[in-house]
């Protein structure tokens, strides 16, 4: 084993390829519906694919790839806060130095944080890390060269990522650039003055988070959908005087968006408080084996190739340099707001150290939370509610005590660095949240720590460079919520940032003292109900969960992004269905697990493709633009108008449901086809 390739440079070349089409990917996904999908399993598969290809290649190769490429699609979670400074104004665009070094930097402190927490967290720890032992058994089963059998399935797992990938490419070319398809429809409809709807998403991409997050999820995702849009906007409404004239769709909207959303916020919020509180033992230990870690050297030669770790020298000096970076990064940020350089260094000083501790912190939850449900499942959103919450509240009286917020501008200045602080925090959490899964894995197939470390680093380095001309493309070809380029953009079409956009209300409201606290504080107590009625049914060994977490997304998440996910959910709890029902129990468990991973590499397929395709069009988008064309120069709705007329949009609601429609029944035909072929 010692002699076998780990980190090659043709392994790193092939990992930056794979990092650039996840890392796009993700950020198209996550900016339209606030939702990233982990991108270790589908890099392992074409990883394998790829290396066959080439002499001596081996299982700790791939790992070194699928470890690359998934630190960077995670690291593109920093689009669930950076998008917020041009929502409020104070960038026009995205700057790729700034971007890339609060991405880069913050991101390789999330490698280095974790580091230490691996020996407590990893090997000597029963957390499950299902993500990590996922990717561990693909790739001992992929790369057993001696086994036909298991080189089939890994063959067919890139057809099956193919598979997905090439119809959602189509399906989505014909919704996003053609228009011959809707993305999603709704029926309105009042009862006395409320207001009700009952709402269909025909997203592939979202159809295929739905299958990964699971049925519990699913459910608990649906369940904050009925307390927005069955209870709380009905009671809105019914209570509230709207213009009679209006569509029923803008005024429900409406109030979503200056309500309900933010119930959503205060639920989210006290879910994330929740967890961390939970954590506090496996933080404590955390920092105890990190301290105790860096007195151990383990280049001396008596530590086994499986238990060597970058050293605590190296360490120390990335860590120092990173610093230095963060100090750079975040005067550059400062220096441009006029304020006094004895003012804007106490700023820049006090943002750092913000995100250093805060950062590392959230790093040792983060990575608890990884491994105890997965990376999906993890609080990310609601991490960075709290952090945006707590960096605003401390600039809000640093800005009080220096008149720094006596101007709008200054104003906008302090929440503008809010959000920017806020970013370094959350690339510290993104990272660590992924990294001990990578690490798990490693462990599993007895890779060197220290090799994948730094695979960990090459990865953020890569996926800091590609996000924020990506960012910088889909801004210009779509828009954001609250951040239009031109004034003639489709609204239909604007990406909704839906995380980014509440911790921008959030951090405007803290600093002009606007902030809807009352809807805050409902969401704030239904938070701490659902919490209890989680914890008493996990008291009752319940196999039914309600994390709060889901409940809060699906309060804060419009329904016709929520529909798809919960149809994704209940096709995932199918299958699992069908599978013990025509299997025996002791096949059951085998069967399940062969079906289950061709469904998730079809899943990551059809996001894949979805999402490249989004990102291709917003490149077609603004070329055409800067020629003086439409932003839409592949639609053919001006040739459907004349044929269909006024019915073009019922047209177009019906084609799209039936394409949705036939694609799930094809979904469920090919993953449980694992069992015919395992027959």
């Amino acid at each position: 084993m010692n002699n076998m390739r780990e980190l090659t440079l043709r392994g790193i070349i092939l990992g930056a390829f794979i990092t650039v089409i996840f890392t796009a990917s993700n950020v198209y996904l996550g900016l339209k519906v606030g939702l990233t999908f982990s991108s270790a399993i589908p890099a392992a598969v074409i990883s394998m694919a790829i290396l066959r290809f080439f002499s001596g290649s081996t299982i700790l190769e791939n790992n070194m790839v699928q470890t690359q490429a998934s630190a960077a699609g995670t690291l593109s979670s920093i689009i669930f806060v950076i998008p917020g400074l041009l929502m409020i104004g104070y960038w026009q665009n995205f700057s790729f130095w700034l971007t890339l070094s609060i991405c880069a930097s913050g991101g390789m402190l999330g490698v280095l944080f974790s580091i230490p927490l691996r020996h407590v967290m990893v090997v000597k720890s029963d957390l499950p890390y299902p993500e990590g032992v996922a990717a561990a058994e693909i790739l001992k089963a992929g790369c057993d060269s001696d086994n036909p059998e298991e080189t089939k399935s890994n063959n067919d797992g890139l057809k099956d990522i193919i598979f997905g990938g090439a119809i959602a490419a189509v399906v989505s070319l014909f919704t996003n650039g053609f228009r011959v398809l809707s993305d999603g429809t709704a029926y309105w409809f009042t009862q006395g003055k409320s207001i009700f709807q009952i709402p269909m998403g025909f997203s592939l991409a979202l159809l295929s988070a739905g299958y990964l997050v699971g049925i519990i999820s699913g459910i608990s995702i649906l369940i904050g959908n009925i307390i927005a849009w069955g209870f709380a906007i009905p009671i809105l409404s019914a209570v509230r005087d709207y213009d009679p004239n209006a569509s029923l769709g803008s005024v429900a909207m409406g109030l979503w968006a200056s309500d309900v959303r933010f119930i959503g916020a205060g639920t989210l919020a006290i879910a994330a408080m929740w967890t961390l509180l939970t954590l506090i033992k496996p933080v404590i230990e955390g920092l105890k084996s990190s301290f105790s870690s860096l007195k151990n050297d383990n280049n001396t030669g008596k530590v086994p190739r499986t238990e060597q770790d970058l050293s605590p020298k190296t360490i120390l000096m990335i860590m120092a340099a990173m610093l230095v970076i963060l100090f750079i990064t975040f005067y550059a940020f400062v220096s441009n707001s006029g304020l006094s350089t004895g003012v804007a260094w106490s700023l820049v000083f006090c943002s750092v150290l913000f995100a250093f501790i805060m950062g590392f912190l959230v790093a040792a939850a983060c990575g608890y939370m990884a491994g105890l449900v997965g990376s999906s499942a993890s609080p990310i959103s609601g991490i960075g509610i709290v952090a945006v919450a707590v960096i605003s509240l401390l600039l809000l009286g640093l800005g009080e005590a220096n008149g720094m917020l006596a101007t709008a501008e200054g104003s906008n200045f302090a929440t503008a660095l809010a959000l920017f602080t806020t970013s370094a925090v959350l690339a510290i959490a993104t990272i660590s949240n992924d990294n001990l899964q990578d690490l798990k894995t490693g462990y599993l197939v007895k890779a060197t720590p220290w090799r994948q470390q730094v695979a960990l680093l090459i990865g953020c380095v890569v996926g800091a460079v590609v996000i924020a001309p990506v960012l910088d493309i889909l801004y210009n070809a779509y828009g954001f919520t609250g951040a239009m380029p031109r004034a003639d953009m489709d609204p239909s079409q604007v990406l909704a940032a839906p995380q980014a956009t509440l911790m921008t209300t959030i951090a405007k409201g803290i600093f002009s003292h606007q902030l809807e606290w009352t809807m805050i504080i409902i969401g704030l107590a239904l938070g701490a109900v659902i919490i209890i009625i989680d914890l008493v049914l996990a008291k009752m060994n319940c196999k039914f969960r309600m994390p709060a977490l889901a409940v809060g997304m699906g309060i804060y998440l419009p329904p016709v992004i929520t529909t798809p996910i919960f149809i994704g959910a209940l096709i995932s709890w199918f299958i699992r269905r069908k599978v013990h029902q025509s299997k025996s129990s002791e096949e059951s468990k085998e069967s399940y697990r062969k079906v289950d991973r061709k469904a998730a590499l079809i899943a990551s397929g059809l996001i894949v493709g979805e999402s490249l395709v989004g990102v291709i069009m917003a490149v077609v988008i603004v070329i055409s633009i800067s020629q003086g064309g439409s932003d839409s120069p592949l639609s053919l709705t001006p040739w459907l108008g004349s044929m269909f007329g006024g019915e073009l949009d019922l047209v177009q609601q019906l084609l799209g449901l039936l394409v949705f429609v036939v694609i799930c029944f094809a979904f469920i035909r090919r993953a449980l086809s694992a069992l015919k072929n395992r027959a």
